[in-house]
Order: structure tokens, then sequence, then C-alpha cells
């Protein structure tokens, strides 16, 4: 009991928490907030994304508008991507970084209207990211605003998502191709997602997340946790930030050096990480292949065939879709070429197998 209120006090929750508790959902911290983990297990919910369709709770991530004369120019000095002349509707992924290059978070930039900018940020980091965002917003002439409070966030992925989202929801979303987003009334819906799937996100006011989130389990749409949300999206080797990026793992250590626009004229790290693409990390994000059915996870060693520490496992498992044992792991740059084979430390075994491409399975978006 003391346990039970403790985590209370401790973990926010999200505007369907009672929903997942009535469910029966496994609940456990994350991202400060009280997550639903996985209702009928990590593999049925898996594989209604991949074959279905899912739905999400995603209510913990935070919300950033930036609006204003300088917007444009504001999320171009903070952004490692290109938003400069946006059309209305398209949607970036990007990092924030430090002036070392370190990365402050991964996030989406969605171009609301003319100076209207909505900027997506992960849960963990919703406090770190908004003190970074209000100290940097000095000189520029803007209304920047945390509205995470505002907002409670549905993500339906998987092949199926476009019929629940027109037919159950009756939000019309055909003509919305991948990152691209429209605003009905007050809800904003983006075809986006986190799982390698087709799929939409709706942001909305909690008492609409509510009402929708009711219709689609009411049809019988699978709910789905974090569980598999981190399955899913491994699986098509997109980053979690404090896995595959942090302060310590730049873009460029990542492999992500598309979603960083060098011939911009200047954002926050752009010397740092021009000097390091330039003269090559130390360290790369590999996707590595065991021979064997063990299963590496994250801060395990990484070794080379002498047995000597080469890196360390940031995300592994042994994969749903594809019946393998694989992880992402950062690893000394001179042992990140394909095929290069390596070992990992399990435990009191060492398990050989090599390096192999980061996405472990074929993404399915609509484009």
């Amino acid at each position: 009991m003391a346990i039970k209120q403790e985590l209370e006090k401790r973990e926010k929750r999200t505007c369907l928490h009672d929903k997942h508790l009535s469910l029966g959902a496994f609940m456990s911290p994350f991202g400060g907030f009280e997550m639903p983990i996985q209702y009928a297990g990590i593999a049925p919910e898996h594989f209604a994304v991949r074959e279905k369709v899912g739905l999400f709770d995603v209510s913990h991530m935070g919300e950033v508008v930036v609006r204003g004369k300088d917007a444009e120019r504001y999320v171009q000095h903070i952004f490692t991507n290109d938003v400069a002349g946006a059309p209305v509707g398209k949607i970036y992924y990007g990092m924030m970084c430090y002036e070392n290059g370190g990365t402050v978070d991964d996030l989406l930039v969605y171009k609301m209207g003319e100076n209207d900018f909505f900027l997506v940020i992960n849960a963990a980091n919703i406090d770190k990211d908004w003190a970074w965002m209000q100290q940097h917003a000095e000189g520029f002439d803007i209304d920047l605003r945390n509205v995470s409070d505002d907002y409670g966030q549905l993500a339906v992925q998987g092949p199926e998502s476009e019929h629940i989202m027109e037919t159950v929801l009756g939000l019309p979303c055909k003509e919305l191709t991948f990152y691209t987003v429209k605003k009905i009334q007050d809800v904003i819906v983006s075809r986006t997602g986190y799982t390698g799937e087709d799929g939409f996100e709706i942001y909305a006011a909690p008492d609409y997340i509510r009402e929708c989130w009711d219709k689609m389990i009411a049809t019988g749409v699978q709910p789905c946790g974090l569980g598999c949300r981190d399955t899913l999206r491994f699986e098509v080797g997109l980053p979690l930030y404090g896995d595959e990026l942090s302060e310590d793992i730049t873009p460029v250590m990542a492999g992500l050096t598309m979603f960083v626009k060098f011939d911009k004229p200047e954002f926050i790290g752009k010397e740092a990480l021009a000097k390091q693409k330039a003269e090559g990390p130390a360290k790369k994000l590999v996707g590595i292949e065991l021979f064997d059915k063990a299963i590496p996870r994250h801060g395990y060693e990484v070794l080379n065939m002498e047995g000597e520490p080469i890196g360390e496992v940031t995300t592994g498992y042994h994969t749903l879709s594809t019946d393998k044992s694989v992880c992402m792991a950062l690893v000394d740059a001179a042992y990140s070429k394909l095929d290069t084979e390596v070992q990992i430390q399990i435990r009191k075994k060492v398990f050989p197998g090599k390096v192999v491409k980061k996405q472990f399975y074929t993404k399915n978006y609509k484009k």
C-alpha cells in the first residue's frame, strides 16, 4: 500500500488513466507518468499493429507552441532540420542540440500556419526542453508557450488505421500523406507515428481524446502499451531518446545526419556537428545480429573478436516480426562497417554476431 501511495505521489497520470485500469493494463512509471505497458500482452499488441490496427495513449508527450513574427527564425535557430519556407501542413523530424553537438531532444515540428509552429517533445524531457527553449528565446519576437497540459494524444497505428479514423472517429484523413498535418476544428490530426506502419496521431482536449478512445475500444480496436511501442519502433530502427540519442550521443553518432541541414545559415550545435561529421565520430550507432537466440539488453557490453570492449547495447530484443536476436549498439567507429564480426557479453557468456543495418524490419508508411 505504501508503495502504491508513493507511486501516486511521484508519477503524473494521463487523461486516460482510469480507462487503462478498467481494461486491466499493467501500469509502470515512464517519463514521469504512470503509463500502460501492456494489456493483452506485448506480442498480440505488436502483431495487432503490424497486421491490423492498434491504439496507443501517448498523452504523456509534451507540446510547445511557437507563434509570432520571428517564429520561423526561432525554430531554425534551435532545430537541426530546415523549416525555411515550409508549406503549411508539413511536419519535420529533427533534433535540438547543445553547442557541443549533444542532443537535447529529438522532436517533431508541425507547420500549422504562417508564423505558427507546433512542437512535439518527449515526455521525460518536457521540463528540461521547456527551460532550454526559454533560455534561447531571447532576441526573438515570439509567443512561446508550453501547452502540454492542454492536450491529450492518441496514436492509431497499423494498415487499418485510415479506415478507423474515417469510419469510427469521422475524421477525414485520406488526403493526408506521410508527415503532413491538418486541423479539424480544434483537433490536430497528423499522418505520423512511431511504429513503422501507416498511422495517425490525434491531439485534442482531454475530453475529446477520452471520447475517441471509447469509440475505438467499443469497435474492437486493440489497446497497446509502451511495451510493444518499443518493440515496434526498434524493429524499424527508430531511436529512443535516452538510448540511441542523449546528451552524449549526437545525431552524427546516431546516423541521423539526414535530419541535420548543414547548409542552413546557423543552428545551435552546427559548428560542433559539422566538425564531427568531417572528422568522423569516435563512436557510431550500429545494428548487430547475433548468431544464437540469446537476447542482448540495454547496457550489455559489445566486444571485438579478441574479447576487448568496444561499446555497449542501446536497445536489444529477439524480434517478434523476424524471429532474430538483434540490437542497436554504440561501438567504436572502427567496428561499424557492415558484416564486421563482434561479440556481446550476456551475463557470464559471450555470444558472436555481426554488424548489420539498424532497420530490422521494412517500414510500411503511406507516401
